[in-house]
């Protein structure tokens, strides 16, 4: 399995808005980190997960992914609880799982 294969289950569950496809996605000892909040452990990524698919994402236009054997990086836009933002993040994998990932967005005008 490659970094882009977990990258592409990733937005595929985030499409489905299928929580659970995003939590098997998750290395035991994950954490997630964004500038509003840190979450890590199943209870905690299952929480931030849920209320992320409660506003109902959806990848209006991949910008950029960038991957290597265990980084991915991308730039995406995205429609959010209805607004329309631009996002940022890495994925840092672990035995082919998200052991690392940062979030960060910024509203498009």
């Amino acid at each position: 399995m490659t970094a882009q294969d977990v990258f592409d289950r990733q937005l595929a569950a985030i499409a489905a808005g299928d929580l659970d496809a995003l939590l098997a996605q998750d290395h035991p000892g994950a954490v997630v980190v964004r500038f509003d909040r840190v979450a890590s452990g199943p209870e905690g990524i299952a929480g931030l997960f849920a209320a992320y698919l409660a506003a109902k994402p959806q990848v209006d236009e991949l910008v950029s992914v960038r991957t290597s054997d265990d980084v991915i990086f991308y730039q995406a836009r995205m429609t959010v609880g209805g607004n329309q933002v631009e996002t940022y993040g890495t994925l840092v994998l672990r035995d082919g799982l998200i052991w690392r990932q940062t979030a960060a967005a910024r509203p498009l005008a």
